[in-house]
């Protein structure tokens, strides 16, 4: 008999995955493939939206082509989560190159509506700050950037949307152009309390909102794919962002659950449930998801330099063949013989905010060894992740229990107990750790009937390592110690006229 199953397409930035999910949690087909980057001027990121789709179309028939055995209900999509495409609503042709949520070209803008008085507005009523990160500004350029294009956005002839959306119209063919809340509220565009487009928030930025998409819960009804898609018609029953089909994938339902994804820089967020939470420490309030994929809220802090700071070592310094080294470099030595490393590469987020600070290595002698830089650099993630957690506590009011982890990083077992000394709690990594794309299929898998619930999403998954604390309170307040000393040390540097380049 035919295992029930969902096509989970997590398009990211640099390629797009997929995998058959079935009912059992197994992974029963997948393909990844690349897709090309364009960097037009400095300080631009940019993607050819119709090559975004191709790549996604390919991988999903490999995915479904590469499984047997497997009856397919229903499409979950994630995706890179401040990327924005215009598009024409009867061609479906993009009208411009897609600009990606790396792409600061926006910045001035953000500057005058800063000056203006406005970002205590954006703030208290989307979760964000005034930065070129989200999107709404880069709609708002695109619309600048060609009197024909403002002009037909104006006159209703072209849609707007982040990559969920794009890949909902092109997957329908034009009959549905909607987006989920995780998506909408990284636009500056989206008030979390009334959940829904606001023009208060567009108009300060140029933004018709005609152009916007309908907001549909995270596991519901986004249209149905057409049979060229994938051979067959799908329905398409779950959406949501990269970062908070994470949090779903990872089971972080209830109030006070929280992930951390370790990549090339690291995204912790809380479940805070139906508390909006304002921060004090400059996290940023979003959407996120329940247990059965009705909205809720989140706190999200982002460490810039994570596994960033690993690959530094190996290609900047050519102390390491691989990243994988440093498992056992770290393992192989009692301590970092007092080193600390603060990797401030791209200047230092929550709770700092500091965009003047740069890396600062402390506590260097002539014993120093490669192995105490790769121990230290790992050290790092570890006390950069529990100061952001800090400040979610604090601003939430929720006691952690736990922490569970995701992302290629995360495979460092010795990084992975290390930070439950550091937290004092433990850390549960699941068994697969692509948990965006897992995420995005249990939303889905909700809608379809497949799971129940996310208590049962979850059940189905295989047993996740955990990683209990062992380290003695005085060690660690003695490593803490050691560690805010070296940030002192950084954030005097910026303090005191540090270059910027």
């Amino acid at each position: 008999m035919s295992e029930r199953a969902i096509l989970a397409l997590d398009q990211g930035t640099t390629g797009s995955t997929a995998l058959i999910v079935g009912a059992s949690g197994r992974i029963l087909g997948r393909a990844y493939s690349e897709f090309t980057q364009h960097f037009p001027q400095p300080g631009w990121v940019e993607h050819d939206a119709e090559e975004i789709l191709e790549v996604t179309l390919k991988v999903g028939r490999e995915a479904i082509a590469a499984t047997q055995g497997a009856a397919i209900e229903g499409i979950g999509i994630t995706n890179q989560r401040e990327t924005i495409v215009l598009w024409d609503r009867n061609t479906l042709k993009p009208a411009a190159r897609a600009i990606v949520w790396q792409d600061g070209r926006t910045a001035s803008m953000c500057r005058r509506l800063k000056d203006e008085g406005r970002e205590e507005e954006y703030r208290r009523r989307t979760g964000l700050v005034l930065d070129p990160y989200f999107s709404g500004t880069k709609i708002a350029w695109l619309l600048d950037s060609d009197p024909e294009l403002r002009r037909r956005a104006e006159a209703g002839e072209l849609a707007a949307g982040t990559i969920d959306s794009w890949l909902i119209a092109r997957l329908t063919g034009g009959a549905v152009h909607a987006t989920d809340p995780t998506n909408a509220s990284r636009t500056l565009l989206y008030d979390l309390d009334s959940r829904q487009w606001e023009s208060a928030l567009a108009e300060p930025l140029g933004v018709p909102l005609q152009l916007m998409p309908e907001i549909r819960n995270s596991s519901g009804d986004f249209g149905t794919s057409t049979a060229d898609a994938f051979g067959t018609e799908l329905p398409i029953c779950g959406v949501a962002g990269d970062q908070q089909a994470a949090l779903f994938g990872q089971g972080c339902f209830g109030s006070g659950q929280a992930k951390n994804t370790y990549g090339t820089g690291a995204f912790l967020l809380m479940n805070t449930g139906q508390d909006h939470v304002i921060s004090k420490y400059g996290l940023l309030t979003t959407a996120a998801c329940d247990h059965m994929g009705e909205p809720a809220f989140a706190l999200e802090g982002s460490v810039f330099i994570a596994g960033a700071a690993i690959q530094w070592l190996r290609d900047g310094l050519g102390l390491i063949g691989s990243a994988g080294e440093t498992e056992a470099l770290a393992a192989g030595v009692e301590s970092t013989a007092g080193v600390s490393f603060v990797p401030a590469f791209a200047g230092l987020g929550a709770p700092h905010w500091q965009p003047e600070a740069r890396g600062t290595i402390t506590g260097l002698t002539r014993g120093t060894t490669r192995a105490h830089l790769a121990r230290a650099a790992l050290e790092s993630m570890a006390f950069r992740t529990a100061e952001v957690l800090e400040a979610m506590t604090s601003d939430s009011g929720r006691t952690l229990a736990e922490l569970t982890v995701d992302g290629g990083v995360a495979a460092n077992g010795w990084l992975m107990g290390f930070q439950a000394d550091v937290l004092g709690l433990p850390v549960r990594r699941p068994a697969m750790l692509e948990t965006t794309a897992i995420g995005a299929a249990g939303l889905a898998g909700l809608e379809t009937g497949i799971w129940a619930s996310g208590e049962e999403f979850m059940a189905a998954r295989d047993e996740p390592a955990v990683f209990a604390p062992t380290m003695a309170e005085a060690e660690r307040d003695r490593l803490r110690a050691q560690w805010d000393r070296a940030m002192r040390s950084a954030l005097a540097w910026a303090a005191d006229g540090a270059p910027t380049q």
